[in-house]
């Protein structure tokens, strides 16, 4: 949500990558790629930006630390990350989703949208659970 210069946005991908990689994560076993070159992830965050309201958004912690912590000028995109979050799960259908305990509220919000989505349109994403680790 803070603007990067280009280049080492570029890097920290390479980076994160190499990561990966490195944690043992075999990409002839799963697939590996670079979000933002998938368009269908900002595409269904707009559609679901359509189906939350703000005063939800607005009631997010992470809202709140992010926001004082930037002289109370929250920016869209700071507000909205967690419909993008929504959006990057349910793409995929997931089911299940590991998450840490600061990140239970924006699972929530993405089974919220699920189950609103669902409602609206019919059964098409399935409401995803957490799996909270002991760590």
């Amino acid at each position: 949500t803070m603007p990067k210069e280009p280049a080492v946005l570029r890097q920290n991908i390479l980076d994160t990558t190499a990561a990966i990689l490195a944690c043992g994560i075999d990409p002839k076993k799963c697939f590996l790629f670079q979000q933002s070159l998938v368009p269908e992830h900002a595409e269904l965050a707009w559609i679901f930006g359509c189906l939350t309201n703000v005063p939800h958004l607005l009631r997010l912690p992470q809202w709140k630390i992010k926001r004082a912590s930037q002289n109370s000028e929250g920016t869209v995109g700071l507000l909205t990350y967690p419909v993008l979050q929504a959006a990057d799960i349910l793409l995929y259908k997931s089911t299940h989703v590991p998450v840490g305990e600061d990140q239970v509220l924006h699972l929530e919000l993405a089974q919220d949208i699920a189950q609103h989505f669902n409602k609206k349109y019919g059964e098409f994403f399935p409401v995803p659970k957490a799996i909270l680790s002991e760590l």
